[in-house]
C-alpha cells in the first residue's frame, strides 16, 4: 500500500483545510476545531505540530498516493502516566475503508515505540465509530472496554470504547 505518515509541512495547509471542512469527520472528533476549518487555521496547527517537544508530540500527515488524505498523532501524558500516549487521528472521506487507517496507526505506533520511552499508546473512538474502531482491531489494539457516557458530542451524550497498545 502508497501510504505513509510523514512530518507536516506548511505547504500541507490547503489540503488540511480541505480535509477538515467535512461534518462527517468533524463529528467523530474532539470539540474545538473550527468549522469551517481555513488554511490559516491549518498553517496555525502546522507551526504549533512542528514547533512542538519531540518527545511529547508525534504529529504527521498521513500521505496515499502522493496527497495528503489524514491526520495521526500521539501525545504524552503526564506525571504518573509520562509513559503512556494518547493517539488520534482521521482520513478524509474520499479515503475512507481502504486501509490506509490501519497503515497509519501501524506505522505511527512503530515510530513512537522505537524513538521514545512510551510503553503504552490508547485511543478512544466514539463506540458508534465501527471503522474506527475496526481500524484499531486490526492495527493490533486492543479493546479495554467501553467508557459508558463518556462525552458530549453535538449535545448527544456518546459511549466511546478505550482501545490500547503495549510495547513488548
Amino acid at each position: 500500500m502508497d501510504c505513509k505518515i510523514r512530518k507536516w509541512r506548511q505547504s500541507d495547509a490547503k489540503s488540511l483545510s480541505e480535509l477538515l471542512n467535512n461534518k462527517k469527520i468533524l463529528d467523530n472528533l474532539r470539540d474545538g476545531l473550527p468549522f469551517p476549518y481555513t488554511e490559516e487555521d491549518a498553517r496555525l496547527y502546522i507551526e504549533a505540530m512542528l514547533s512542538a517537544d519531540t518527545d511529547s508530540v508525534f504529529a504527521f500527515a498521513i500521505e496515499f498516493g502522493g496527497q495528503i488524505v489524514g491526520s495521526i498523532g500521539v501525545f504524552r501524558q503526564e506525571n504518573i502516566h509520562s509513559k503512556t500516549a494518547e493517539m488520534g487521528y482521521y482520513i478524509g472521506e474520499n479515503y475512507w475503508n481502504k486501509g490506509i487507517a490501519t497503515t497509519a496507526i501501524k506505522q505511527t505506533y512503530d515510530f513512537v515505540f522505537r524513538n521514545s520511552n512510551i510503553i503504552r499508546i490508547y485511543a478512544e473512538p466514539f463506540a458508534r465509530n465501527a471503522a474506527s474502531c475496526r481500524a484499531l482491531e486490526k492495527a493490533g489494539f486492543q479493546c479495554e472496554g467501553t467508557l459508558r457516557a463518556n462525552a458530549v458530542k453535538n449535545g448527544v451524550v456518546e459511549d466511546m470504547k478505550m482501545y490500547s497498545i503495549i510495547k513488548l
